[in-house]
């Protein structure tokens, strides 16, 4: 008797720390990120869309958090991704602008990625949409941390419907891991299609946590919506896209509803970096913010951010408490206790403020502003302090049709950023200089009366908190080459 008593309690001692184990892994939530391409921070009904509907996100947002300062590090593509997945201002990792077809730089392998850390931790991690952080084999998502990647290797513009080089450009390929399986897809289906595979690989993966990427293709020009969607909106065609991105969350939150994994799954959605203004009817809005895509005024680099997670996240709730994208990777690995990046990172944990901790404050004194090399701006508290900067606006009467504003007639730039040169020449927008410029965002988030000479002492301040970065990152506007600047991957041409 007494040794069957042995064998039970010694038996449940070997159990015990395997329930503990399964505990712990059942424990970690899974995490999706949806990434819109170039929506704009009105574009949502929870963000004061009046012809455009939203109601899945709405309901995102009534079930969770939505974050009304929400930054990206560049207002554009590449850079903006580049940040998210690194936690690093993207020049400190030499990633500028938007890869094309033709690029042979993209994400290091040395930087400790955002789907690396959760695989390191039990993550399966699939990435469903727009890559854009290299073109060769070597920096595509499956060297990078991703166990799965259904999408394409940078925007959908570098292709036959590019509004001013189609000629110019290749077919564009469809990759099933790194196997080009269609070229020149119909682009009307990239959103049904990247939701149902997500669908997909949720009911592949119930019994584990996964991290599933949604990095969409729309609403970056040229803009496409499914049959389905096309003629819906109030909003023109663009509406009709941004209601199908909406309905592919439901989508999203129907599975997991149905999977019963809702209570378990992190749900973070968000946009790469404000609207591509030049396009008109084919773009999105950011008011009352000023200007969009390319620039550092509010509606470049504020886009909308709606967190859900039942039970973790408060619901109902609006935070106001300036928050950048770099902050993700040093958030989520906190909140699953992953490993660390060993290089220097620019975003700090949010964990409290996600999570609802009473009084919980933006991690950052100040948040930094960068197009390519130039720091432009930076924000702390309801502050924005501008340096004197060239600045990318729309060139002419705002474009139609999927063509940019003045079309066929954009000058070559003066801008020194050679990246946002190329982007900006070829998609009707000039170049302006602001002067040395304050506004307090509070009273005027449109950027629009600069008070510097009033605040003469703010100014100062402010000032006084960019010179740690300048020489950490350089600016190329003062002419200060930074200390702590980290070389982004290369293959040369011709590298098998």
């Amino acid at each position: 008797m007494m040794s069957r008593v042995i064998l039970c309690l010694l038996a449940g001692g070997l159990v015990a720390p395997r329930l503990a184990l399964a505990d712990k892994v059942l424990a970690k939530p899974n995490i999706i990120m949806i990434v819109a391409d170039d929506l704009g921070y009105t574009d949502l009904g929870c963000y004061g869309a009046k012809q455009i509907r939203t109601p899945h996100l709405d309901r995102m947002a009534a079930e969770g958090t939505r974050f009304t300062s929400f930054y990206v590090a560049q207002a554009v593509c590449t850079a903006s991704r580049a940040a998210l997945m690194s936690g690093c201002y993207p020049n400190r990792i030499g990633l500028h602008g938007a890869l094309n077809h033709t690029s042979r730089n993209g994400i290091h392998p040395d930087e400790w990625l955002l789907p690396e850390m959760l695989r390191a931790c039990g993550y399966v991690t699939a990435c469903l949409g727009k890559w854009h952080l290299g073109t060769v084999a070597r920096f595509s998502p499956i060297r990078s941390g991703f166990d799965e990647w259904f999408g394409i290797p940078y925007s959908n513009d570098n292709s036959k419907y590019h509004p001013v080089l189609a000629a110019e450009m290749p077919p564009l390929p469809l990759h099933e891991g790194e196997k080009v399986i269609e070229y020149d897809p119909d682009q009307s289906q990239f959103t049904r299609r990247f939701t149902e595979r997500a669908v997909s690989f949720m009911e592949h993966n119930v019994s584990r946590p996964f991290f599933l990427y949604l990095p969409y293709v729309m609403p970056h020009v040229p803009i496409f919506a499914s049959e389905k969607f096309r003629g819906r909106s109030q909003g023109g065609l663009y509406g009709d896209v941004v209601e199908e991105l909406d309905w592919s969350v439901g989508q999203i939150l129907a599975t997991l509803d149905r999977l019963r994994l809702a209570e378990r799954t992190l749900v973070i959605f968000l946009s790469d970096n404000g609207p591509w203004l030049s396009y008109g009817d084919h773009a999105g809005s950011a008011t009352p913010f000023r200007e969009g895509k390319l620039t550092t005024f509010e509606g470049g680099v504020r886009v909308p951010c709606v967190v859900r997670w039942p039970g973790h996240v408060p619901a109902a709730r609006v935070s106001d408490e300036p928050l950048m994208a770099i902050d993700w990777l040093p958030t989520l690995t906190e909140l699953v206790g992953g490993r660390a990046p060993e290089r220097s990172i620019d975003g700090r944990s949010a964990k409290p403020l996600l999570l609802g901790a009473p009084d919980a404050k933006s991690p950052h004194e100040a948040l930094f502003f960068y197009a390519g090399d130039e720091l432009h701006a930076l924000r702390s508290g309801d502050w924005k302090l501008h340096f004197p900067h060239p600045y990318l606006t729309t060139a002419g009467a705002p474009g139609r049709g999927g063509k940019p504003s003045n079309w066929g007639k954009a000058q070559p730039l003066a801008i020194t950023q050679s990246s946002i040169e190329g982007i900006a020449s070829r998609h009707g927008q000039r170049v302006e200089r602001l002067e040395l410029s304050l506004f307090d965002l509070r009273i005027d988030p449109g950027e629009t009366k600069n008070i510097a000479a009033q605040h003469p002492e703010v100014v100062a301040r402010l000032s006084r908190l960019a010179a740690p970065i300048r020489a950490e990152l350089g600016d190329a506007l003062t002419g200060i080459q930074g200390t702590s600047l980290r070389a982004a991957g290369w293959e040369p041409v011709g590298t098998p």
